[in-house]
């Protein structure tokens, strides 16, 4: 597939989960919240987790928030990618997810809608928009409860 054509794929999936977004809300119940904020933008994201009895996998993710379409399908597409995963297994896409937006990295097959975000490490000053919604789940993964730990900013 053409660059040009990958391109512009990409951007219909953001355009697309900005406009409708598939993991809008709360958890219920709620076992970790945090909120993350960019200050640079005003991007603001509240994010809930609902786990399981043994506290050790993630059973339901949802969000809340404002910001730009960059923001709003990041947190889409994540939240749909770490259902069912392990903290530990969430931690780790969180890393990858950083490593990519360096342009060093992609995801495997089985989570390639995530690479769709790819394209925004060629523009720096977007890269924090990608990754606010990902800085507030590291936080809200490491709380040792539902209570947020302030206000997480990726700045």
């Amino acid at each position: 597939m053409a660059l040009e054509n990958l391109r512009d794929l990409y951007q219909q999936v953001i355009l697309e989960r900005y406009k409708k977004p598939r993991h809008r809300g709360k958890t219920e119940p709620t076992d970790r919240y945090q909120k993350g904020h960019n200050p640079s933008c005003g991007d603001t994201i509240e994010l809930t987790l609902k786990l399981s009895p043994a506290g050790d996998q993630i059973e339901d993710v949802k969000f809340e928030g404002e910001g730009c379409a960059i923001a709003m399908a990041s947190a889409d597409l994540m939240a749909e990618a770490i259902r069912g995963k392990t903290l530990d297994e969430a931690l780790q896409m969180v890393q990858r997810f950083q490593t990519m937006m360096q342009g060093k990295d992609e995801f495997p097959p089985e989570l390639r809608k995530l690479n769709v975000m790819q394209g925004v490490s060629q523009f720096p000053v977007r890269i924090k928009c990608a990754t606010l919604t990902w800085h507030t789940l590291k936080a809200a993964l490491e709380a040792s409860n539902a209570q947020a730990v302030g206000v997480v900013s990726n700045e």
